[in-house]
């Protein structure tokens, strides 16, 4: 079948590509131009500085750079967050289809929108306590189970794979897959969070991403994901970015480790760790039990010699015949002080006999009393024709006085 032919002319890439260039850099508004914008990324290089300017709202991005031997003629070096006013050239670079802006000079043009917004949000965020060091809780020392919440995708999840298997093969790991890049990051970023909570098989929890751009990691920086961290049931330590990066994310977790590999490495202990750990540890518990033995088998030698010297027999039966003696001693005092209180018993028996009014009256004495019940001691105090009571040692009359003879007392 014939070819048809085509009845237009096509043009090569590196025909539009320099046509694309001859209209810019052939732009006499754009040889020598001020652009102001929010630094989004800043980048150093052997040969200069790489850089982006974006709009406040994010809208639109053009890549800048500045050269080494320009960089010291600089006022300020580009520097993330901060609103500046660039001069420079647009200029095309072919080979990558690209266009940037060659910069010679770059001016203060106050604090960027994004880093207010980032200022404001860290700050209150840190009023409420996210952030206090008495509310981190401490990772597991050796976790059964692992969730991670990254990118399936992600070489970050290939390097945390693999940092996990060599250190400790065999140990569950669970992935929570997430979007970690872009507008619908932080809200999958809080459902894979939530996911692995709820879930409730894992101890610990690895929110990872690998570098990238200032402007790839903001999602680390949104209100959703830094109280989803704060909320989760498990402890979460971060892997997020470099070691110059730090988020919202890194400072409200429990343990910020900045890179997926290191925080893999942090999260479980190797098992070549374990086992030499294991080995001083038993050595140590060796000496430590032979040392103590040892004083213990000195101290029992030094009481068997201490008691040989005391004789315990001899002393025993010295205490034994003091016992006796004094037993002895006891009894004697005791019989000695029975017979005294039975003496004592007697003569107060005899006595008592002695004076008991029933005895008097039993040897022929008599008792009178008046009706009222009064003992008669004196005649006078009777009249004749009163009636009185005689009582006799046994038995009791009752009498009527028909005379009275007094008797003068001898």
């Amino acid at each position: 079948m014939a070819t048809e032919t085509l009845d237009f002319k096509a043009v090569s890439v590196t025909g539009i590509t320099e046509y694309i260039q001859l209209l810019l850099e052939g732009d006499e508004n754009l040889r020598n131009i001020w652009v102001i914008g929010e630094v989004s990324s800043a980048r150093q290089h052997g040969s200069g500085c790489f850089f982006s300017l974006q709009e406040a709202d994010g809208s639109a991005t053009l890549n800048a750079v500045v050269w080494r031997s320009q960089l010291p003629k600089l006022s300020i070096v580009p520097k993330v967050g901060e609103q500046v006013v660039v001069l420079g050239q647009l200029k095309v670079y072919p080979k990558r289809g690209s266009y940037q802006l060659t910069t010679w000079q770059v001016l203060p043009a106050g604090d960027g929108l994004q880093a207010l917004r980032y200022r404001q949000l860290r700050n209150r965020l840190a009023s409420e306590g996210l952030f206090d060091a008495d509310r981190k809780r401490p990772l597991p020392t050796l976790p059964a189970c692992i969730a991670v919440v990254t990118s399936p995708q992600a070489a970050a999840w290939g390097d945390i794979q693999r940092t996990l298997t060599q250190r400790h093969p065999g140990l569950k790991v669970l992935l929570s897959p997430a979007i970690v890049q872009g507008e619908q990051a932080p809200r999958s970023i809080v459902q894979a969070i939530e996911r692995a909570g709820a879930d409730g098989q894992a101890d610990v929890l690895l929110l990872g991403r690998g570098g990238g751009a200032v402007e790839d990691l903001v999602c680390f920086d949104d209100e959703r994901v830094v109280r989803a961290i704060a909320t989760c049931p498990i402890p979460v330590i971060t892997g997020i970015g470099h070691e110059r990066d730090e988020s919202l994310a890194d400072l409200v977790a429990d343990v910020c480790a900045h890179t997926p590999t290191a925080a893999a490495e942090q999260i479980v202990p190797a098992l070549s760790t374990l086992r030499y750990t294991q080995v001083q540890l038993a050595q140590r518990l060796t000496q430590v039990t032979g040392t103590q033995l040892y004083q213990h088998k000195r101290e029992l030698e030094q009481f068997y010699q201490r008691l040989q010297r005391l004789h315990p027999e001899r002393h025993l039966e010295q205490i034994r015949q003091t016992h006796q003696w004094r037993t002895q001693r006891l009894i004697k005092a005791l019989h000695h002080r029975l017979k005294t209180v039975k003496h004592h018993h007697q003569l107060l028996t005899e006595k008592l006999t002695t004076l008991d009014p029933a005895a008097v009256l039993r040897r022929g004495y008599a008792l009178v009393r008046e009706e009222s019940g009064d003992v008669v001691n004196q005649a006078s105090h009777l009249n004749v024709g009163d009636h009185i009571s005689v009582q006799l040692g046994q038995g009791q009359i009752t009498a009527e006085v028909l005379g009275i003879t007094e008797k003068p007392s001898v």
